[in-house]
């Protein structure tokens, strides 16, 4: 088997801000593995705080694809360390198999029958509740049943009035969430879920630092749930279940090391009554289209944060999954869908 990779940098269309400043463009790896009839295409887009970082993804994927005829089964344990390398390289062999067997990814990772569109989720930034508000009405006239509000900079009971001007806006037939990033203490974050009651909040992302796992466990059990997020780049996914400190997990492949994986723990989570959220870490295309077949072969998935692409306004390619009327469009040909631009170095 031949493999190779490149390095690539797309831009963001506005942007993001983390704990860590501001990000306008996302570098990363096209990794390609070929039979000789087939190619496969993985993306491996590291991450500050949730993978590790572009130089040791960079070393990883070196060393991996001058092995991986070799052993694979090997080189997959040897990339346990490097989430998004790993996710690069099993990316792209899923990708390379689908293909060989003709069949649509989602449906090699284990869904029996087709599935064209996956629900998902808007994101409303933070702002005033007026303007929170009218952000959620206009992506409900676009088509999205579930709203995200990010939360947790602007107080708890200025939050708590921003979520029921966005209850009162859109009604009672659309699904809210919020989003905390860890923002809150102990104390805060029971009145926030407390108030969010009252909105009919289905749960609250992150509503502690990502280490609290006991205090995510105190939370649970009321009307709005507990869904961990940062939580899932500090703790493994059985910790988590182990300690009874979520009721949904958010799952971004890229940070658990691949699509496989991903898949494996919203099965594993399922099995323990926790429900499950796909997304990424504003990945390309490639890597997107990953996270949207984990979604599709799914059962019971909620609505997924994957209306991820217009964050970019460059890519790898085009972009297969579409999102029309609060769906993102899962590819039905062989193999991720994706056709990603490869410029060679001598092109």
């Amino acid at each position: 088997m031949d493999a190779e990779f490149r390095e690539f940098a797309v831009s963001l269309s506005r942007p993001l801000a983390t704990a860590n400043g501001e990000i306008t463009d996302r570098e990363g790896f096209l990794v390609r593995v070929s039979d000789g009839e087939h190619e496969g295409f993985g993306e491996a887009t590291p991450l500050a705080q949730w993978t590790e970082s572009h130089a040791e993804c960079r070393g990883a994927l070196s060393d991996a694809v001058s092995r991986l005829q070799d052993d694979e089964a090997a080189l997959r344990a040897d990339l346990d360390r490097n989430p998004a390398a790993r996710h690069g390289v099993a990316l792209a062999l899923a990708d390379l198999r689908a293909k060989q067997h003709d069949r649509p990814l989602y449906r090699l990772l284990g869904r029996r029958s087709e599935r064209e569109w996956v629900p998902v989720n808007a994101t409303v930034g933070d702002a005033a509740p007026d303007d929170t508000a009218a952000a959620a009405e206009r992506a409900v006239a676009e088509g999205y049943e579930t709203v995200k509000v990010k939360v947790g900079t602007r107080g708890v009971e200025r939050d708590v009035e921003r979520l029921r001007a966005v209850r009162d806006a859109v009604g009672d037939d659309v699904s809210l969430r919020a989003d905390a990033n860890g923002a809150w203490d102990r104390e805060e974050a029971e009145r926030a879920l407390s108030g969010f009651a009252d909105a009919g909040v289905r749960y609250v992302e992150q509503p502690l630092p990502a280490d609290d796992l006991a205090g995510m466990a105190a939370l649970r059990g009321g009307p709005v749930g507990v869904a961990v997020d940062e939580t899932l780049a500090a703790h493994s996914v059985q910790q988590v279940l182990d300690a009874g400190a979520a009721d949904v997990l958010v799952l971004k492949p890229m940070a658990l090391g691949g699509v496989e994986r991903a898949r494996r723990a919203a099965v594993e989570a399922r099995e323990e009554n926790v429900a499950s959220v796909v997304t990424t870490t504003i990945d390309a295309v490639v890597a997107r289209a990953g996270a949207v077949h984990v979604a599709a072969s799914l059962a019971g998935v909620l609505s997924c944060g994957l209306a991820t692409g217009d964050w970019l306004s460059t890519d790898l390619g085009p972009d297969p999954c579409f999102v029309d009327d609060g769906s993102v469009r899962v590819p039905q040909e062989a193999g991720l869908g994706v056709h990603a631009v490869w410029e060679d170095d001598d092109a």
